[in-house]
């Protein structure tokens, strides 16, 4: 899961019918377009504060970074000492991600802040790297960080839909540090995918406030699948507010405006940047959908028609035809539809539990134990974990009674 890099040169600078949410991609390049720049300037009018309730809990992007006394203790004992023979950059990953050290563990359910991730000992992508940047800074080592262009992942909860990227981040070691050492590497590079899944990444340096932002779009996602709309509006009216560049906090925003009924001010916000993005599938299928509500079909029809041709076999295609499938006791189409969504995302948890079902119901129960092994090893959240952990259980029991008292080959 996590991996160093050094580098011997710094870094330059069928159709969804359900919301989709971009968690972390879309931001813009640093070159500002007057579409762009038309984009940022109107900004503040997409904002409708006071239709919404104040937000529960507090939103300070000055404690994302935030480190405790616990953290800045961990500094003193545990990363200095090590600093001695592995460097400050060497010994700040080795003391956060050793096994044998902090123990900290890849989980998905929530994107947390510095502290939240060093007191839970877990966090996602994004948290991990948060959490490293704020021991780096804390530390004075120089943090770059960085966006990486990798394959689309998504996940889902209800009928939310969830594209995530990836980022990680670059640390630079003091000159000093380079001096005596055979490897001369001035920069570190922190990584959380398998060091297979990074080959030939292409990653471009982000400023410090489309981390904020990322964060905070992460956290209204999380809101809206919680049904807490009002604090989603607010987290994602702060993720816009700290990077107007990051596209996919108007996505969120949008889709805050759907849930809330202010479907034509939602279409508002999808207009404005599909003039910036005019293909993006995501923001198309939103905007189709929030068309549709307000009555304007033949827009929508010809917002769907760009979008099958754009992306006809949208994700989770063959995964809604597998549980349609599923329903209607149709285990053989149901195990197909499954099976080609895995070869399209071989790791992700769902796919994996489906095939599971179809193959416990056409009674090939070897195979059904086999995926539903592979979806509790995929599974990234604690919650999904301990469901696969607990049906395997009972797979393996109904395996023990059923099998023949006298093995017999096949």
């Amino acid at each position: 899961m996590f991996q160093r890099r050094s580098s011997a040169l710094p870094a330059g600078p069928a159709r969804l019918l359900r919301l989709a949410c971009l968690v972390l991609p879309l931001v813009l390049g640093a070159c500002a377009s007057p579409d762009s720049q038309n984009l940022v300037a109107q900004a503040p009018s997409f904002f409708d504060d006071a239709s919404f309730a104040p937000s529960t809990e507090p939103i300070d992007p000055a404690e994302v970074f935030r480190l405790t006394p616990a953290m800045l203790a961990y500094i003193d004992d545990k990363i200095l000492p090590l600093a001695r023979t592995e460097g400050l950059a060497g010994a700040l990953t080795d003391a956060l991600y050793n096994r044998s050290k902090l123990q900290l563990e890849y989980e998905a359910s929530m994107t947390r802040n510095a502290a939240e991730a060093f007191e839970a000992r877990q966090g996602n992508c994004l948290s991990l790297v948060i959490m490293t940047g704020a021991f780096a800074k804390a530390m004075g080592l120089n943090v770059t960080f960085q966006q990486a262009t990798i394959e689309e992942m998504w996940t889902r909860s209800g009928d939310m839909y969830f594209m995530s990227g990836h980022v990680n981040l670059q640390l630079d070691r003091p000159f000093a540090e380079t001096v005596a050492r055979v490897d001369r590497y001035r920069t570190f590079t922190v990584d959380f995918l398998p060091q297979e899944d990074t080959a030939g990444l292409h990653e471009r340096p982000i400023h410090e406030n489309t981390v904020l932002a990322m964060y905070m779009n992460n956290r209204a996602a999380e809101a809206l699948v919680a049904g807490q709309i009002d604090n989603a509006y607010w987290r994602a009216r702060e993720a816009v507010r700290l990077d107007p560049k990051f596209l996919s906090a108007y996505n969120t925003l949008a889709v805050v405006y759907m849930r809330h009924g202010d479907v034509a001010r939602a279409e508002t916000v999808l207009h404005a940047v599909l003039a910036l993005v005019p293909d993006n599938p995501r923001m198309l299928a939103n905007d189709a959908q929030s068309l549709r509500r307000l009555g304007r079909v033949a827009e929508a029809e010809a917002v769907d028609k760009r979008l099958a041709a754009i992306e006809p076999y949208p994700p989770f295609y063959f995964y809604n035809l597998g549980e349609a499938a599923l329903k209607a006791h149709d285990y053989a189409t149901a195990r197909a539809m499954f099976k080609r969504e895995i070869d399209r995302e071989p790791d992700y948890h769902e796919f994996h539990y489906g095939l599971a079902v179809a193959d416990f119901g056409l009674g090939r129960v070897d195979e059904a134990r086999s995926e539903l092994a592979l979806a509790l090893e995929n599974s990234v959240k604690r919650t999904d974990h301990d469901l696969y952990a607990a049906k395997l259980d009972k797979l393996k029991a109904y395996r023990q009674v059923t099998l023949p008292t006298t093995p017999t080959l096949q």
